[in-house]
């Protein structure tokens, strides 16, 4: 049998198989999406996305999820760098800690928080004492959602920067260039196209959280805690029309960072 490429199709035989697979799993992935959001018509999602709780949801997702997500990127870009080009004792342990929060249900990640920096804790009291409540408020959400999200941007900025080649960052700093001015020019630029696909994952896990949200800060209610609160009062298409605005949002994101990634000096994911 010939696997060289078909000139008439256009197909080599030896890519029909990973087409078939590849094609199962986006039917997989495609179906479900298509037979949820046909369940209610426009005037239905219309109606449900009218109501003052459903705005205030969506509303307050939109505050949270994006203040989470620049925490998650400007503390996680420069560990991500740390353990990319650093040796030092601990680090498998390091890494461990940073894969944690992926690995534990969001249930038990959102009470692991509250044991932290719950109202009656050291740290949850002092900060209620000075109007900064850490629970059950949007600096709550913010918190639950960086924890469950962060590791994302960490772990592919760590791979964007194990992929820089270090002879362009020797090259930088033999020409004068300091180690923050080195990071900055070369190394981010470089590292760019994952740190951008990191964010879009952290985002997407941000908007999208539920579990350790609802341990929280189960109070302001983000869209994911309101659909909880939905699906239980009124089923299925109760939750349709807030499912269909995290859809759009996740997915004006996404294409406004893909966009982005094609700005002159950063490669497009």
């Amino acid at each position: 049998m010939n696997w060289t490429r078909d000139s008439r199709s256009g197909y080599s035989l030896e890519r029909l198989l990973p087409v078939l697979l590849g094609g199962l799993v986006l039917v997989y992935f495609a179906v479900p999406f298509l037979a949820f959001f046909t369940r209610t018509g426009v005037d239905g999602v219309v109606s449900g996305l009218s109501t003052p709780e459903a705005r205030r949801a969506i509303r307050n997702s939109l505050l949270t999820a994006p203040v989470s997500t620049a925490v998650a990127t400007l503390l996680g870009v420069p560990l991500g760098y740390l353990l990319a080009r650093s040796s030092f004792r601990g680090k498998r342990l390091v890494e461990a800690v940073v894969v944690l929060p992926l690995v534990v249900p969001p249930l038990v990640g959102g009470t692991m928080i509250l044991t932290a920096v719950g109202r009656f804790t050291p740290v949850g009291s002092a900060a209620y004492s000075v109007g900064v409540p850490l629970t059950d408020s949007l600096v709550g959400v913010v918190l639950a959602q960086t924890f469950v999200a962060a590791p994302f941007v960490i772990v592919t900025a760590r791979a964007g920067f194990g992929a820089v080649d270090e002879r362009l960052e020797q090259a930088s700093r033999s020409l004068g260039h300091g180690p923050l001015a080195t990071f900055w020019h070369v190394s981010l630029p470089l590292a760019g196209r994952a740190i951008l696909a990191g964010v879009v994952l952290t985002f997407a896990r941000a908007i999208g959280e539920f579990g350790a949200t609802r341990i929280v800060a189960y109070t302001p209610q983000t869209a994911p805690t309101r659909i909880g609160v939905e699906y239980r009062r009124a089923g299925i298409d109760a939750v349709v029309p807030l499912a269909l605005a995290l859809l759009v949002v996740t997915l004006v994101v996404l294409m406004t960072v893909l966009r982005l990634g094609q700005t002159p000096g950063v490669d497009p994911p």
